[in-house]
């Protein structure tokens, strides 16, 4: 075996705190790019004798070429066997089955989530630890600042491995195993849920459904679990076949971007039940016929119908939030007397707490929900779970929706997005309204006044390590609330959201247009931070 030592320079191209690198594929094309993150990871994590590592991706553009690269590094670098998905897919939730399920020292996933792919769109890559989840913020650090001296890297002279074909092989002296990459992860839905009781719900003939899987990687996911073992019609996953470039689209299951879904779901013969997945699988959105269920809401109803599903029939540990997600699980969790946990956006902030038994289920507000049996968020789980509360309770969606509200009350919530702004200017604005937090209580801002703010910060129970600067916010006299923090999901210019909520328990202000229920507190937060005249826009981009 013919192993390079390559020189290479130093790069600061991940942020602090996040758990991988997501940059323009023309960035990762770079000479060296690539192999310099991949080399810092091996070089943090260290690599012991007879160690599995896990290997796969979305399938976007470079996802290919990118596995070749790791796969040499790999087995330069000392891993004993690899296991990568056929034709190198693995969703993102499936890769933490994997590495679960075979005891592996962790993964590499290849995505750029819900960002758009293609030669001119996204990359990403990240490191998941042993247990399935992403790398906590204590190795992402050491990951940054291993990359930022690294001088060369490890790789071995060698040919593309054949990704297409399920078999084992050598590569220089390390065992390679290309899987099937459903098979684990559907045995393991199907050791969750009660598949003959949804069987004989998608064979009803008055019950019809639609999966968009958006051309990304959970469509041969959505079409062997639910056309082939629950015997949903051919069809029924549209969009299945995963896209280097996501069929020309947007990978993003949200209304804007899933209109084909949306558009079935009101159309003259309207679905009974629809779902879309993101490009890396870890994400959904539901949608019952005429009924957009907001994710904060799903994520309480879910909670709320636990003990229907067989893993839950005992009950949950306790339940998490991230901290921008509506209270309604919250609600949930005090009528269940279990422990309920806000945390700041990020999973790895849920993965602690999963595996210190602290919670079952957890969610956030943008499109992601999951539980303790993987350590990601999980898309086709969370429409598997719907399936089988609606098969349970022999009610539409939308039904179940209106009488979780009728329980526990309503939170409306909406997210507003403002996109692509110069980096300095989003972020003097956030500055100049943490400078300004202390003075805010007992001020009114048009309808109403401010009962409190604050920038919210962690303290992990699990671990005690500290998260400051997660996002302002501001709390209304009338029990609603605004956020605002910066994303850093996106590779260009900087991203503002501005979160709202408010919680309604009288029934006849229940079924409100969740813009008109919202307007006080979204106007008073424009009258307190100015977003829309400091962003130069006169409205937010994208309204969720």
């Amino acid at each position: 075996m013919n192993i390079l030592s390559i020189d290479t320079r130093p790069f600061t191209g991940q942020k602090p705190g996040t758990s991988g690198l997501r940059k323009t594929v023309r960035e990762f094309q770079q000479p060296h790019y690539l192999e310099n993150f991949v080399q810092a990871v091996f070089d943090t994590v260290g690599i012991k004798a007879g160690q599995t590592l896990v290997l796969g991706g979305d399938g976007r553009f470079h996802n290919r070429a990118a596995i070749q690269v790791i796969a040499r590094m790999a087995a330069a670098n000392g891993v004993a066997r690899l296991l990568v998905g056929r034709g190198g897919i693995l969703s993102t939730p499936a890769a933490s089955c994997v590495i679960r399920k075979h005891g592996a020292m962790g993964g590499i996933i290849l995505s750029a989530s819900h960002n758009p792919g293609g030669p001119e769109g996204d990359f990403g890559i990240k490191y998941n630890g042993s247990n399935g989840g992403p790398a906590p913020e204590a190795v992402t650090n050491a990951i940054y600042k291993a990359s930022g001296t690294i001088a060369q890297y490890r790789i071995i002279e060698s040919g593309d491995i054949d990704l297409d074909t399920e078999a084992e092989f050598t590569l220089g002296e390390m065992q390679v195993q290309v899987i099937d990459p459903v098979a684990d992860y559907a045995g393991l839905m199907e050791s969750l849920f009660d598949f003959e009781a949804m069987a004989a719900l998608v064979a009803r003939p008055k019950f019809t459904m639609c999966f968009d899987a958006m051309h990304a990687v959970t469509g041969p996911y959505a079409v062997e679990i639910l056309e082939k073992r629950l015997g949903a019609p051919e069809g029924t996953v549209i969009n299945a076949e995963p896209s280097e470039d996501f069929g020309g689209g947007h990978p993003d299951p949200n209304l804007v971007h899933a209109h084909e879904l949306v558009e079935l779901m009101n159309g003259d013969e309207p679905v009974a039940f629809g779902a879309a997945s993101d490009g890396d699988g870890d994400r959904n959105m539901v949608l019952g016929q005429g009924f957009y269920i907001n994710p904060c809401d799903s994520l309480a109803v879910l909670a709320a119908n636990a003990t229907l599903v067989p893993a839950y029939r005992n009950g949950l540990a306790g339940v998490a939030r991230s901290m921008p997600t509506s209270r309604a699980v919250d609600r949930v969790a005090e009528g269940l007397e279990i422990p309920c946990f806000e945390t700041p956006t990020g999973w790895k902030y849920f993965g602690n707490l999963m595996d210190a038994g602290k919670i079952t289920l957890c969610g956030e507000e943008s499109f992601g929900t999951g539980s303790d049996h993987v350590r990601e968020k999980d898309g086709l789980w969370a429409v598997l779970f719907w399936l089988n509360v609606i098969a349970e309770r022999d009610q539409p969606p939308q039904a179940i929706v209106r009488d979780h509200w009728e329980r526990y009350g309503r939170d409306y919530f909406t997210r507003h997005d403002y996109e692509n702004l110069e980096s300095l200017p989003a972020q003097q604005l956030l500055a100049d309204l943490r400078a300004r937090l202390d003075s805010l209580p007992g001020q009114t801002f048009g309808e109403l006044t401010v009962d409190a703010a604050d920038d919210f910060a962690y303290r992990d129970p699990v671990d005690a390590s500290e998260a400051q600067q997660q996002g302002v916010r501001i709390f209304f006299d009338d029990g609603s609330r605004a956020v605002v923090r910066l994303s850093g999901t996106g590779t260009g210019g900087a991203t503002l959201r501005a979160y709202f909520d408010a919680f309604e328990t009288d029934p006849a202000r229940m079924s409100l247009g969740t813009q008109k229920a919202l307007e006080p507190c979204i106007e008073a937060l424009d009258a307190i931070a100015g977003i829309r005249e400091r962003c130069g826009r006169d409205g937010p981009d994208v309204i969720t």
